[in-house]
């Protein structure tokens, strides 16, 4: 499986054989694909899920790793809610391409307590797979153009390691031009 040597650190396997290492609903979504096999997963210490502890522990390069936050913000009383991807080296621009996707006055970072609770996830390993339907996934360019990015697995204990096409191709999903607030475009 050489499109997910991303690290010799870490031993990735096809995620229908380690579905231990995904939350209920990521491993719920990804047995939905049409091609499961796609999404790798590799079994990490969880002291280490943090991306730039992550990173450092296992030799995979920032760039090659995303990070997955969730936004949300109100308008006519309305709450909306979209999951955001950029590289680890990047910045969610949530008050500019965010706020102008969800269409409200004023966008933030969800609370920690609501994500966890609204997504079934641990803090630190939230992931584009298995989020409720009704929220949009927002991939920045280079995230969905990438061979392989380093997700987290819905757990702490796990990472996902699958081509941006892939993430491109999951319900809701969206690229959005200048979703990374320190790149152009």
């Amino acid at each position: 499986m050489s499109e997910w040597e991303i690290s010799s650190s870490l031993d990735v396997r096809p995620a229908p054989e380690r579905l231990d290492l995904l939350a209920a609903p990521v491993a719920e979504s990804v047995l939905k694909l049409e091609s499961p096999e796609r999404v790798g997963v590799a079994e990490i210490d969880p002291d280490f899920a943090d991306t730039a502890a992550f990173c450092a522990q296992y030799g995979v390069a920032s760039e090659a790793s995303a990070n997955c936050v969730i936004t949300t913000g109100k308008r006519a009383g309305e709450r909306r809610r979209a999951a955001c991807l950029v590289p680890a080296t990047g910045k969610v621009d949530v008050n500019g391409a965010v706020r102008r996707r969800l269409d409200v006055r004023k966008a933030s970072f969800a609370p920690q307590e609501e994500t966890v609770r609204e997504t079934g996830m641990a803090y630190g390993g939230i992931t584009p797979f298995g989020l409720p339907s009704e929220w949009p996934v927002l991939l920045d360019g280079a995230v969905a153009s990438s061979p392989a990015v380093v997700v987290g697995s819905g757990l702490r204990s796990g990472k996902i390691v699958v081509a941006g096409e892939v993430l491109v191709e999951l319900a809701g999903a969206e690229v959005l031009a200048g979703l990374d607030s320190t790149t152009e475009g």
